[in-house]
């Protein structure tokens, strides 16, 4: 497209040149050719009044020599006359020319060798006529015609080369979103679901790049929702898969428990693919949108009802504080419960039996903040806990369970904290932003507050 605008614009351009410069030069050379002629004319015309009065070859010589005309200009008496035919000058026009318009009485130019002469009757006071010859040098009748001609061509070429110029312009204007429209649209063929087209050009093609990306944004949270759907529904399976985990420990010896604790097994690994292949190459999601929410306490009063179950048969202490007033969240309820599910379960699995823990709710003017701790041996690296998608290497860790706290923490802004806490292990600290900002940068995301603890660190934590 832009070739095929640079080449029409180029041939229109050609032909307005020609059409215009051809005519105009024609004009400039006609114009100097009449210019020449026009001074032969007035330098003859001043001869004439000399050649009506007299004939004597001294005073003719004399008004020749004042008229300017030098060597280029011949008088020619009548042949009848007492003086020869070649009275004055050099001779360059034929005798018949000469005689031809001493015949008809008017002037009449002809071309001789070097130029063109100008041949004027004028008549004499004996009533016959006499010629004057005036000689136009050929490079006087072409005096500054090829200037113009020349400032015609650099004009014409001008306009050529500019006409080109705007052409690519304009053309590179409407190509180049066209192709970058036909670049985004193969990244997003190709998986690439990053790819995004600049919102520019023409009307046209800026309405189109909006299309596509809308259209992108859409097929990115289709499958961010079917993906964080597949993998946060897959592992809230974790919490009744813990439960009949323990409660297979306490089945004893035999077959059917020993059955049933390699089928409790085989189904945690079964869970933990599931979610491993679903948050693979998991594209980013949008915060959830006004109006949702939920009631922050209410939910943890809900999931330590589930949770304290547990923690009776294993012999463990437990606390929960800050859930007596209601504390409104702009998170959903599911992913919020899913949250605490993930991280009091990684308390249950990576600590001994008889570990205390604690639930704990600050409420802030704008903000928060839910602490989950354990007096296990604590966290030995809060980076490696902290990084996306990747697990402890022990037996039953996913590595997504802080992976979906943070999420949920930074869909409202917050962020997700580890440290040690003041029982002696492991500090979980949640931060929900309250004031309805969206999502932290790519900066904030993941921030992580170390702590310094003597205590021994412990064998593994589902991050």
């Amino acid at each position: 497209m832009r070739w095929a605008l640079v080449k029409v614009c180029l041939a229109v351009t050609v032909m307005v040149v020609v059409a215009f410069a051809v005519p105009l030069g024609l004009v400039v050379k006609e114009m100097a050719r009449d210019r020449a002629f026009s001074n032969a004319e007035r330098e003859a015309a001043a001869v004439a009044p000399a050649l009506s009065i007299t004939t004597d070859r001294d005073k003719l010589e004399r008004v020749v020599a004042s008229a300017g005309a030098d060597s280029g200009m011949a008088v020619h008496l009548p042949a009848g006359d007492a003086r020869s035919a070649l009275d004055l000058g050099r001779q360059r026009a034929a005798d018949r020319d000469i005689e031809a318009v001493r015949r008809m009485g008017r002037a009449s130019t002809t071309t001789v060798a070097g130029g063109s002469t100008l041949l004027q009757p004028v008549a004499l006071g004996s009533g016959d006529i006499a010629v004057v010859e005036v000689f136009v040098p050929e490079s006087e009748v072409t005096n500054g015609v090829g200037t113009a001609w020349a400032v015609l061509a650099a004009v014409g070429i001008a306009l050529i080369l500019g006409s080109v110029a705007v052409a690519d312009r304009l053309g590179v204007r409407m190509v180049r979103p066209a192709q970058r429209l036909v670049r985004g649209a193969h990244e997003l063929g190709e998986g690439r679901l990053g790819a995004r087209v600049p919102e520019d050009g023409p009307t046209e093609l800026r309405l189109a790049a909006v299309a596509f990306n809308s259209m992108a944004d859409q097929v990115v949270q289709l499958l961010a929702n079917e993906r964080e759907l597949a993998a946060d529904l897959s592992h809230r399976l974790r919490t009744p898969l813990t439960v009949l985990r323990l409660n297979a420990a306490s089945l004893g010896a035999g077959p059917a428990a020993e059955q049933t604790r390699a089928a409790v097994a085989q189904l945690e690994r079964e869970v933990d693919t599931i979610i491993r292949t679903a948050r693979e190459a998991k594209p980013q999601t949008v915060a959830a949108g006004p109006g949702a929410g939920c009631d922050a306490a209410e939910v943890v009063r809900e999931r330590m009802e589930f949770w304290s179950a547990l923690a009776e048969d294993e012999g463990r202490k437990w606390r929960v504080a800050g859930v007596e007033r209601p504390v409104r969240i702009p998170v959903a309820r599911a992913d919020l419960a899913a949250a605490l599910d993930a991280l009091l379960g990684n308390v249950f699995r990576h600590t001994a039996e008889g570990t205390a823990f604690a639930l704990d709710v600050h409420n802030g003017e704008d903000a928060l903040i839910v602490l989950v701790s354990d007096a296990g041996p604590g966290i030995p690296d809060p980076d490696a806990a902290m990084a996306r998608g990747r697990g402890s290497g022990s037996a039953g860790s996913t590595g997504l369970g802080l992976d979906i706290v943070r999420r949920l923490a930074e869909s409202t802004g917050g962020d997700v904290r580890l440290g040690a806490s003041v029982l002696g292990g492991a500090e979980v600290r949640i931060w929900f932003q309250l004031d309805g900002r969206g999502p932290v940068g790519r900066g904030h995301r993941g921030r992580v507050r170390r702590r310094r603890s003597g205590k021994p660190v412990p064998s593994g934590l589902d991050h």
